[in-house]
């Protein structure tokens, strides 16, 4: 046996990074999707679904979920189905990790120093409870389309035009994920037609962002070329595009 420890390579170093970015953004948002904020008052009133509305309203969930976008394109870029369907997995694992801490804290008492009294503890994080519960249908289903609309969309433009399945993939998956998690999270408290408003709120403002977000994806793939190397780079975005796992693709040199 080798008295060597073992060493990362710079894909599977890269990877976890992105996991870690991915993750993190993964569970703050579902932690603060709870909160409801104005994102612009409305130069006039518009009604939808029969509500009138003279503000844009959206969770603050949707504060996070661009990195979310940014990761999923990426990890789909480099590393394939294999890479991000198990990212994905490992995502809905920490989903449900967090929704077990959250019942742990909850269940504990606050000390009577605690300036934050149980009581609002519980109206913030109980509802989040709720939010993550509908969270882990809607990101499962959210995630597997926006990967095999990337995939469909890479195939059709022969590994062409990042910029189109990058917000291709955005623009077909995130309806349904944000239409299940405040359908789930919110039914019974808000109407459904407010519901159906509010969906339709973040989903300009989610693909909105996709678009802006395009320069950045750009940016970080440059990123990601300069630091894994061209030959190690076109090796996994190869594989990625044979639908091979491609986390231990030789390092050149």
């Amino acid at each position: 046996m080798s008295s060597h420890a073992y060493t990362l390579s710079r894909p599977q170093k890269l990877y976890v990074v992105c996991s870690a970015i991915f993750i993190t953004a993964l569970v703050v948002a579902e932690a603060t999707a709870s909160k409801f904020f104005t994102a612009f008052e409305l130069p006039f009133t518009i009604t939808l679904f029969g509500q009138t509305f003279d503000e844009v309203i959206m969770t603050a969930g949707v504060i996070a979920f661009p990195i979310t976008f940014i990761i999923t394109d990426l990890v789909n870029e480099y590393y394939g189905k294999p890479g991000i369907r198990f990212l994905t997995y490992v995502g809905m694992v920490m989903i449900i990790f967090e929704f077990g801490i959250l019942q742990v804290a909850m269940a504990t008492p606050a000390a009577g120093i605690s300036p934050v009294p149980d009581a609002a503890f519980d109206q913030v994080f109980g509802a989040t409870g709720r939010v993550i519960v509908g969270s882990l249908t809607a990101y499962v289903l959210g995630q597997l389309a926006d990967i095999s609309l990337f995939h469909r969309l890479r195939r059709l433009t022969h590994g062409r035009h990042l910029w189109l399945r990058a917000t291709g993939s955005t623009f077909g998956s995130q309806f349904i994920d944000t239409f299940v998690v405040l359908t789930v999270a919110f039914v019974g408290q808000l109407s459904f037609q407010e519901i159906l408003a509010i969906t339709l709120f973040n989903y300009g403002y989610k693909f909105l962002i996709a678009v802006v977000i395009t320069p950045l994806i750009y940016a970080a793939h440059w990123v990601m070329d300069r630091y894994l190397g061209h030959e190690t780079a076109e090796a996994l975005v190869h594989r990625a595009e044979a639908g091979g796992a491609s986390i231990d693709a030789p390092e050149a040199g």
